[in-house]
């Protein structure tokens, strides 16, 4: 069918996703789609359904310096208000082989 194609992985698995919605202090709504995958060695998929922006975080992520505002295009403030809420969700990262 797609003779041209030369594809590196097509795996299809079941995933669980949590879509959450909620305000910050600044007044800034966030509309989150966090889907737990056995893929990224444990980090979560974290989408931001509003702006489409999706990035694969963990902890260590979320500890380096300017990468949600990188990623997600946010301000500092409104950054730092989604760590808080990252801090909680994304958890440990197992490595499975």
């Amino acid at each position: 069918m797609l003779p041209d194609y030369d594809f590196m992985s097509d795996t299809t698995e079941e995933t669980s996703t949590r879509f959450v919605t909620f305000i910050c202090p600044s007044l800034k709504r966030f509309d989150l789609a966090v889907t737990s995958t056995n893929r990224f060695y444990g980090k979560k998929l974290v989408t931001d359904l509003q702006a489409g922006r999706t990035a694969i975080i963990g902890p260590d992520d979320l500890e380096e310096e300017g990468y949600l505002e990188h990623v997600f295009k946010l301000t500092e403030e409104e950054a730092e208000e989604l760590n808080q809420f990252l801090q909680l969700v994304v958890g440990t990262v197992n490595f499975t082989d």
